[in-house]
């Protein structure tokens, strides 16, 4: 079996390690990695494939920045051309990027099987480009690998039975596997100069990318000013968008802020698990938060991941200042009361060998 793997963003580059490696222990399967190029900056793509031992793309688009159109034309071409060159048998298909509903068009207009990792996720919100791209690819997928039963239901509600199947979710898996071979906590140390022995566990971790806040200069300066007072050190690894914004725009924010560099995933990881609470508008990070038990505070309205939010992990505060700065005090009160069980959620770590044996089943029948 032939499958073209198509990655493009931070989220599906960690995702297709962990699939990926399960793949090359199959040799009844035949991968080529199609890496469209979303995520371009080293920091936001090298790093990831380098840390991760992911395979060597077989092939890199290097689509880059654009509009989203512009962006998704682009792939959708790019990826039609390799697809009628390469005849897979499947496209596999991760979460819920450009990349994401590129490929699902691309395969879908050739007739290719498509399998979708991370089906069935819905914010219910159709003005978030990402709620757009997950909609169209489930409902041109073959295979639905879903995470939680929240997304077999949101599914079915939507007529969607067939080649539907709970695995579970891999980003556990790979956090699973990494947090047990890496600890790079004296490295970040060094790069964030923190040289208290107990000083990184007195942080707040912040992460903010997402379209709706970052080019929104109302929402970006809200989320600022809510930072700047709080009365504690924040460490700010900025996305490369956010950071574009800052500058042009001229926003201020105080020196609790310490803006770095993207981090690797390992970092990341390290930076989760020893902060005292993270702040973010990334559905990964408040999935990592809870999987970590970190209390977490989301710049959104609403989440697709709602169980964060069912078990008291997580508070949707949108952009508001104050509305964050209360989420902060009500956190800070009552930190020792909150506890996650991600394992009953996200499954037992073994999502990944699920989806390679039902796709080497459905291909044999």
């Amino acid at each position: 079996m032939k499958i073209a793997t198509v990655i493009g963003a931070r989220p599906q580059f960690i995702k297709a390690a962990i699939v990926s490696s399960h793949i090359k222990r199959k040799d009844e399967i035949n991968e080529i990695i199609i890496h469209t190029g979303q995520h371009y900056d080293k920091n936001m793509s090298d790093v990831f494939f380098d840390e991760l031992n992911i395979p060597v793309p077989s092939y890199n688009l290097n689509i880059g920045s654009a509009t989203h159109g512009k962006q998704t034309g682009r792939m959708i071409e790019a990826i039609e051309k390799i697809l009628f060159e390469e005849h897979p048998d499947k496209v596999l298909l991760y979460g819920d990027t450009n990349s994401t509903l590129a490929g699902a068009i691309a395969a879908s207009k050739l007739n290719i099987k498509i399998a979708h990792v991370e089906a069935g996720m819905r914010s219910f919100n159709k003005t978030i480009p990402e709620e757009i791209n997950r909609i169209i690819t489930d409902r041109v997928s073959d295979i639905l690998f879903c995470p939680t039963t929240a997304a077999v239901e949101n599914l079915k509600n939507e007529g969607m039975r067939k080649g539907v199947y709970l695995v579970g979710d891999v980003m556990y898996d790979s956090i699973l596997y990494f947090d047990k071979i890496s600890d790079v906590k004296t490295e970040l140390h060094k790069k964030l100069n923190l040289n208290e022995k107990d000083a990184m566990e007195k942080y707040i971790l912040v992460t903010i990318h997402r379209q709706e806040n970052t080019d929104c200069i109302e929402n970006l300066s809200s989320i600022l000013n809510a930072m700047s007072q709080i009365k504690e050190e924040i460490v700010l690894p900025l996305h490369p968008r956010t950071k574009k914004t800052i500058e042009k725009e001229k926003l201020s924010y105080k020196e609790n802020i310490k803006i770095i560099e993207p981090v690797s995933y390992r970092e990341m990881l390290s930076l989760e698990k020893n902060a005292h609470m993270i702040l973010t508008d990334s559905g990964g990070v408040q999935k990592e938060a809870f999987i970590f038990n970190v209390p977490c505070i989301t710049f959104r309205e609403e989440t697709e991941w709602v169980e964060t939010v069912e078990n008291g992990m997580n508070k949707l505060t949108g952009a508001s200042t104050n509305k964050i700065l209360d989420a902060y005090d009500n956190f800070s009160g009552n930190r020792e009361n909150l506890h996650s069980d991600a394992g009953k959620v996200y499954g037992n770590g073994k999502s990944a060998s699920k989806i390679i044996d039902i796709l080497l089943n459905n291909h044999k029948n």
